[in-house]
């Protein structure tokens, strides 16, 4: 049935007036505002709105043709407005690809296979994919021999399923960590210095080492084959831009997430489950090999203190805080020696991220792309004072201290956006043993890069296929909902999904991930104008000028994080939905 809807403004307030083909339907507010019996002035204004809109059906009726086209009119600019409104709310999804889809071997072996799944993507309105492109696999027949064709197979096939892609520039090993289903070891070439010099590679006190990722204590020496390692990530994504270039220039590459240690992430591997970890350890501290030994004695030294040495007290993998002198109350990380280690300890992975990112800024600039860079969620243990488990990762941060914000800070100067983890996970749903925050943790982290004025993206750290994972991701996506009448006030420039698999694809699991990218969307169909939705892909600009560690030290000064509603206002069902499902299930 037509219609037309307008506002009138009175002294009693703004009243939506819905006028009817053959029937009206109107509200006056009470003298307080709420709906009720009117009084005597209400009846007489009451009067004069039904004189007013009995003449206007009349015009309706006097002329038919007409007001049949001046509603149509409205109704199509009413419905684009909100259509456009809503698209700033637009949350684009992009779906992780199989750690293998590129064999250790260099081969895409099911095209027909991935490009079937890619189109099922593409029909359930997902906006890309993510991809590792393996360090490992690209240059493992010697020092700058670079070979890019079956990433360019699989990039084309992505191409023509109309889906965007974001690259990540994988510089770690795959095998050894959660989730790791197939085996990518560094070059050979790489393992094989490591061979004869070992301290290239991360080393706990026990001395183990751990080849997932090459020690930040030699990205300034040239001891692979006269390159440094930060030398050698920069050729690698020169390299990538080179033979890349068409991919660029149509815009299928839209990200470029910067590997900037184990896993991709900015972090020291503290807690690998190859050498024996297991959730909720502490972890370790990774700074034992020569390099960094080295480099903590001249820090200590250049402050007076040349007898202060590397932890020694700091437990093991699997030890609780309390076990440890380090952590332990009035703990070592209370002391002047400790806040001095663990200060030199984080600034070490600051220094790390910012140059290679800057070298990232220098191959990708006037590319029409945006980087990125992934931090870990890091949740157990964020509830007790120490904040174990993250110290031993790199991340300083206290209830007096903000380990993330100045990460954020330095992000800042290359235009790279901050991919945080575990945006699925929920307090309850760890062990009280664990003292898990992640949902304090994500709030924390989201913050500090909003109020770094920086793009935050993110995506779940575990597979999960139930609504109350993705609820959790539609409210950290939008934590103050949808604002329908505005842009939201915060908003995640996106969410990648984890992964890819038969698993998702089945049919049940598939359909609650379908109206979980509807809810992403606002409730709005795919959209592949990214410019519609707020997302200015310009060119690539040249970093900003280096920023001190003075300044982002500044941005350790704690503040509250801003508000999360409890619950999304975008849900994809809950308890109700879910008891249907099992009803179903066992009449199948």
């Amino acid at each position: 049935m037509a219609s037309v809807t307008y506002w009138t403004q009175g002294e009693m307030g703004i009243k939506r007036v819905g006028l009817h083909h053959r029937h009206f339907h109107w509200e006056m507010p009470s003298a307080n505002g709420a709906k009720g019996a009117p009084g005597a002035m209400q009846k007489k204004r009451l009067g004069l709105i039904r004189h007013a809109l009995t003449f206007s059906a009349a015009s309706i009726v006097r002329n038919p043709q007409a007001v049949a086209s001046e509603v149509s009119t409205r109704e199509q600019e009413t419905s684009l407005t909100y259509n456009e409104k809503m698209l700033a709310k637009y949350v684009p999804v992009f779906v992780m690809l199989p750690l293998g889809v590129v064999t250790v071997d260099n081969v895409l072996e099911d095209k027909d296979g991935i490009e079937k799944q890619l189109k099922e993507l593409r029909s359930a309105g997902v906006d890309g994919v993510m991809v590792d492109v393996w360090w490992g696999i690209i240059e493992s027949k010697g020092p700058k021999q670079y070979d890019w064709s079956a990433y360019r197979i699989l990039f084309q096939i992505i191409q023509e399923c109309e889906l965007k892609l974001q690259a990540i520039m994988s510089f770690h090993q795959c095998g050894g960590n959660v989730g790791d289903v197939v085996n990518i070891p560094l070059p050979q070439w790489v393992l094989d210095i490591g061979e004869s010099d070992p301290d290239i590679f991360y080393t706990n006190r026990s001395g183990n080492r751990n080849k997932e990722y090459i020690s930040v204590g030699v990205d300034n020496h040239p001891l692979f084959y006269g390159r440094t390692a930060v030398e050698i990530y920069s050729d690698y994504m020169k390299s990538f831009r080179e033979n890349m270039a068409d991919f660029f220039k149509d815009g299928l590459i839209i990200d470029i997430e910067v590997g900037l240690g184990p896993a991709g992430e900015l972090r020291y591997p503290s807690y690998p489950q190859n050498q024996g970890w297991y959730f909720p350890g502490i972890g370790e501290f990774q700074c034992y090999d020569k390099y960094l030994k080295a480099e903590f004695k001249e820090a200590a030294t250049s402050v007076g203190h040349p007898e202060w040495e590397l932890p020694d007290n700091a437990g093991t993998y699997n030890d609780t805080p309390t076990s440890t002198e380090f952590f332990g109350s009035n703990g070592t990380y209370l002391t002047e020696k400790g806040k001095f280690f663990l200060t030199w300890y984080s600034n070490k992975l600051l220094s790390h991220g910012d140059q290679i990112l800057d070298e990232a800024n220098k191959a990708f600039q006037g590319c029409k792309v945006k980087l990125a860079a992934k931090v870990s969620g890091i949740h157990w243990w964020y509830k007790a004072d120490n904040h174990a488990a993250e110290l031993t990762a790199g991340y300083y941060n206290l209830k007096d201290r903000d380990g993330y914000r100045p990460i954020a800070r330095m992000l800042s100067r290359h235009y790279a956006i901050l991919n945080f983890t575990c945006l699925e996970m929920k307090d309850s749903e760890q062990s009280a043993d664990a003292k898990s925050g992640p949902q304090e943790l994500v709030q924390q982290v989201l913050s500090g890069g909003w109020r770094e004025k920086i793009e935050v993206a993110g995506e779940n750290a575990l597979p999960r296929y139930d609504r109350d994972a993705y609820n959790q991701i539609l409210l950290n996506a939008r934590p103050n909902g949808v604002n329908k009448d505005g842009p939201p006030e915060r908003r995640m420039y996106g969410v990648t999904y984890l992964r890819l698999s038969d698993d998702l694809l089945q049919k049940n699991n598939f359909n609650i991930f379908k109206t979980f990218v509807k809810k992403m969307h606002a409730n709005q169909d795919y959209c592949p104008d990214p410019e519609k939705f707020n997302h200015h892909i310009g060119p690539l600009e040249r970093s900003k000028p280096m920023i001190t560690i003075e300044d982002l030290l500044e941005a350790t000064e704690p503040t509250e994080p801003f508000p999360w509603d409890k619950e999304t206002d975008m849900s994809v069902g809950g308890a109700l939905a879910n008891l249907i499902h099992k009803i179903f299930s066992i009449f199948k």
